[in-house]
């Protein structure tokens, strides 16, 4: 099966814990790779208006993935998306940070392009609400973006 990895958002912003840095580096080489980040302008998405919060207008991929995305706001740009589209493969492994927003947007914009993505469940941690990363794979499934676990 040929296969993409979508890293979201592993970043300084977030905090991302040292296990899931070294586990999502482990796979780097093994396949295609692709990572966004998370750069805050409000007037793209008003993260600050809205939320209080923002993350940096400068951070970058804390993995060195074959080619990195920006993004402002939760889902993936269609510009990402193109780019997985044409890469050809059967699935698209997603991992990352904050699982129950920007994992699960990415999902969504994967399953619409005709994409079948996979969330690697050991792989993803969720946001403050849940750092589990648990609400996050039940919302997965709940929306039957993939029944299937990695």
């Amino acid at each position: 099966m040929h296969q993409a990895l979508l890293i979201i958002d592993v970043q300084p912003s977030f905090s991302p814990p040292q296990w899931l840095i070294d586990g999502i580096q482990a796979l780097i080489g093994t396949m295609p790779s692709v990572a966004t980040v998370e750069r805050h302008d409000e007037s793209k998405t008003p993260f600050q208006k809205r939320l209080g919060w923002h993350p940096a207008p400068n951070d970058d991929s804390l993995i060195q993935a074959d080619r990195i995305f920006i993004k402002y706001g939760y889902a993936p740009t269609a510009e990402t998306i193109a780019y997985l589209k044409s890469l050809e493969v059967d699935r698209v492994l997603v991992c990352g940070l904050q699982a129950e927003t920007c994992c699960l947007a990415a999902g969504f914009a994967l399953f619409d392009a005709g994409l079948q993505p996979t969330l690697i469940t050991d792989l993803t941690v969720g946001s403050s609400l849940d750092r589990s990363g648990g609400l996050g794979v039940r919302l997965w499934r709940h929306f039957t973006v993939n029944r299937q676990n990695t």
